[in-house]
């Protein structure tokens, strides 16, 4: 199956008739070929927005939410389809991609209701016989730049509160999961969004992304990915002063107190650290313990750990899937030959699996460090892999001195019996998430998303939150007094 651009409502291939293909990364077979499209296509892409922007920002807010609530529709009906679809091209277990595929559903229900609900707000003037309120308006064409981790969940993320705040997008997939864009993209066009108002553009970064950030009548771009990356958009949309929400890296930690329900820990352990193969920007990477429950801790995780079983995310005894491509598997086994030579002492895991059944994917074992210190680059690092760090504490605030002393501020997590401990951790955890009693993922949509320091730029996604970024706040004046009235002018 060959895979097409979509532009101006009509399917193409790209201008220089060049592909790649796209692997399952737990088999290595070929899946589908994928569009190399160029800067032309991009250019053709943004000027089919550009034009479907005069229109679409006309429409009024509830129609476009009416548009969502059946692109909702269609996701639910689908959702067994897409979410099979997503375990072959990125690797996660069929359950969580059933997830992935929820959050997509969800984000469209979600931003369906908003198109009733994109409030502004009326405020007394100062003055009299004059009206003063507050209303949101559309900016213009919006870059989406998606990552390949939640091939349905970012992208639906960003999307959506675009569309319903009356933008129009070019839409971007990573490489790495082309086919499930292709399908939402198909399923926002079966919906009756309209020509123009969304355009799918496959093909790399250095050549679609770069034209994407640069062009000038791109208004805002919405970007996931690398620190690396995120810096550079943030460059060059920074000299056009163009809009930009970065969603970057995450070095995540849960926290467990000598108070803590171990059973319960350790659940939220192992899927936070091990979920989707580490492979997410709120995936836990360092365990924060308190030295009473440490030795306990760490055995009862090495047993749970040697447990898991690898394989094929559609096998339903499979608990770790594949990391995305072979460059993965090489970085995450890099950072664990320097945790070694740290220091760490390599409890288990840290190396590919010996299974021959699993030699044509990209499997590496879930990998547990102990004797971690804080200094240590795996410990500070994103590796974006099945590898978890013990860092041994005293007391709650070294707990929470070691949590945020990194970089990065996505998500948090602690686990206590101590109401009073749970509250100050709220309080002192420099992170855009927090969870108490549960691991460091599972965001749900009408919470704000994000993060802190170098996890992003400020904004956030999902909730309200998400409109602010695509919306710009329009004060507006009606003066019926029939006189020239002077605000903050002395008679």
């Amino acid at each position: 199956m060959r895979l097409l651009n979509f532009i101006g409502g009509q399917w193409s291939e790209p201008v220089n008739g060049q592909y790649h293909n796209d692997y399952n990364p737990a088999t290595g077979e070929v899946l589908v070929e994928v569009p190399r499209s160029s800067r032309e296509d991009v250019n053709r892409a943004v000027a089919a927005a550009k034009e479907a922007f005069q229109s679409w920002r006309l429409v009024p807010a509830p129609k476009r939410g009416e548009i969502l609530f059946r692109v909702g529709q269609l996701l639910m009906e689908r959702k067994s389809e897409l979410a099979k679809k997503m375990t072959q091209e990125m690797g996660k277990v069929l359950l969580e991609a059933e997830g992935d595929v929820q959050e997509g559903i969800d984000m469209a229900f979600y931003m369906a209701g908003e198109g009733r609900r994109s409030f502004g707000y009326t405020t007394p003037s100062e003055l009299p016989n004059k009206f003063a309120m507050a209303v949101r308006d559309p900016i213009g064409v919006a870059a989406i730049i998606t990552p390949w981790n939640f091939p349905m969940a970012i992208p639906t993320w960003k999307i959506f509160p675009a569309l319903v705040a009356g933008n129009t997008v070019v839409f971007k997939p990573a490489s790495e999961t082309p086919q499930l864009a292709y399908e939402l993209v198909k399923i926002l066009e079966e919906a009756g969004v309209p020509a123009g108002v969304v355009n799918l553009v496959f093909g790399s970064g250095s050549e679609v992304g770069e034209t994407l950030i640069s062009h000038p009548d791109v208004a805002l771009i919405s970007f996931t990915g690398s620190n690396e990356t995120g810096r550079h958009v943030a460059q060059v949309a920074g000299s056009q002063l163009k809009r930009v929400s970065l969603e970057l890296g995450g070095k995540n930690a849960i926290i467990v107190l000598d108070d803590a329900d171990l059973d319960l820990a350790i659940d939220g352990i192992i899927w936070s650290a091990f979920g989707t193969t580490g492979q997410r920007c709120t995936a836990c990477s360092r365990l924060i313990v308190q030295e009473g429950i440490y030795d306990v801790l760490r055995e009862r995780l090495k047993d749970r750990i040697a447990k898991l079983s690898l394989g094929s995310g559609l096998d339903s005894k499979t608990d770790v899937g594949p990391l995305i491509n072979r460059q993965a598997v090489e970085k995450v086994h890099k950072y664990v030959q320097i945790g070694q030579d740290e220091g760490a002492h390599l409890e288990i895991g840290g190396d590919v699996p010996h299974d021959s059944g699993l030699s044509a994917g990209n499997f590496y074992l879930p990998t547990l460090f102990t004797d971690v210190t804080i200094e240590m680059r795996i410990a500070q690092e994103e590796i974006f892999g099945p590898v978890l760090s013990m860092i041994k504490v005293k007391t709650l605030e070294e707990a929470i001195q070691v949590n945020n002393k990194v970089t990065y501020g996505l998500s948090s997590s602690i686990f206590t019996r101590n109401v009073n401990a749970a509250f100050q951790a709220i309080r002192d955890l420099a992170t855009g998430i927090v969870y108490i009693n549960a691991g460091t993922i599972g965001a749900e949509i009408h919470l704000p998303f994000g993060g802190t320091r170098g996890t992003g730029n400020g904004h956030r996604e999902a909730g309200t939150a998400a409109l602010d970024f695509f919306s710009e706040w329009k004060a507006v004046y009606v003066d019926y007094s029939g006189k020239l009235q002077r605000a903050q002018i002395d008679d």
